[in-house]
């Protein structure tokens, strides 16, 4: 155990040594890699908003169904039933045209001033149910089996303007999630291309430590290490980025862009979540893309 500690000990200390002694190929390769990552920040912070934004259109999605105005109380209650009968209907809530004009005249004064001389008989308003669905991707084909049930006269649930913010966002998201993938690429990429100059410059003491019986690990645990020191280093920028720019700009728009129905994931713990994750993904893409290079171009 004590030898595993002074060899990773060993390890930590060369692996300075290295940084430091090779400033230059360092911090290049920390300036790409918080390039790198930041870009990764963004377009994950993107995809996991735009996944929050189809969750919140799927969860307030409401199909209106309108009853005929001739419906009395016993067509209220069947069709109250059938409804619930529909495998995909997950809530029904009956709404009368009085509980509505009460609604609307509360919301607005001009509301108010039309229809405060509005009786029952007068009332162009119809009585009907709120229903909430359990699959959002069926919403049509229940729309069409409550079509179907006497005396319902509409059924609304602005199918085409909520049909193509959700696969807007999809496909937004499935973009985003491509973007990531293409960065976690080059940024194994610009690892391995910067540790391989490193390690050409160290040629001649590897082969010093092949000569002396020096292991394999002996001489890969350095190389490691310093990716996964530079992952670090290169992660704080983004992480500090993300962190005061995600809050900022969640602040500014009040979290909600362009509706109600849009609206941002709350920063707190969200922003720590993404950090832990930038440095996670330095750390191993950094050791990942060290042992990579020991590998490819040392043949150990």
């Amino acid at each position: 155990m004590m030898k595993v500690f002074r060899m990773l000990g060993r390890g930590i200390r060369d692996a300075f040594k290295s940084a430091i002694r090779n400033f230059s190929l360092s911090l290049a390769a920390i300036s790409c890699i918080s390039i790198t990552l930041l870009v990764v920040a963004v377009a994950l912070i993107g995809s996991l908003n735009a996944e929050n934004f189809t969750k919140n259109i799927k969860e307030d999605v409401t199909m209106v169904v309108f009853v005929n105005i001739k419906a009395d109380d016993l067509d209220i209650e069947r069709i109250d039933k059938e409804i619930r009968a529909i495998p995909n209907v997950e809530s029904v809530t009956y709404k009368s045209k009085e509980e509505q004009k009460a609604e609307m005249m509360e919301e607005s004064e001009v509301f108010s001033a039309i229809m405060s001389d509005w009786d029952e008989e007068d009332s162009p308003l119809k009585d009907s149910f709120l229903v909430k669905v359990v699959n959002l991707e069926s919403i049509r084909k229940t729309s069409e089996q409550i079509k179907t049930i006497e005396m319902v006269d509409i059924v609304n649930y602005g199918e085409l303007m909520v049909e193509k913010m959700i696969s807007t966002f999809d496909v937004a998201e499935k973009f985003l999630i491509g973007v990531m993938v293409v960065l976690i690429f080059v940024t194994v990429i610009l690892i391995v291309n910067t540790i391989k100059l490193t390690i050409f410059s160290r040629q001649e003491e590897i082969s010093i430590m092949r000569l002396v019986g020096a292991s394999n690990l002996t001489i890969r645990m350095p190389f490691v290490i310093e990716g996964m020191i530079l992952g670090i280093l290169g992660s704080i920028i983004p992480v500090i980025a993300v962190i005061y720019g995600y809050i900022a700009l969640y602040n500014k728009f009040g979290g909600i862009v362009f509706s109600s129905l849009i609206k941002m994931i709350s920063p707190y713990p969200f922003v720590f979540y993404i950090s832990g994750i930038i440095v996670l993904f330095g750390m191993l893409v950094g050791m990942l893309g060290s042992g990579q290079a020991v590998r490819k171009y040392l043949k150990i």
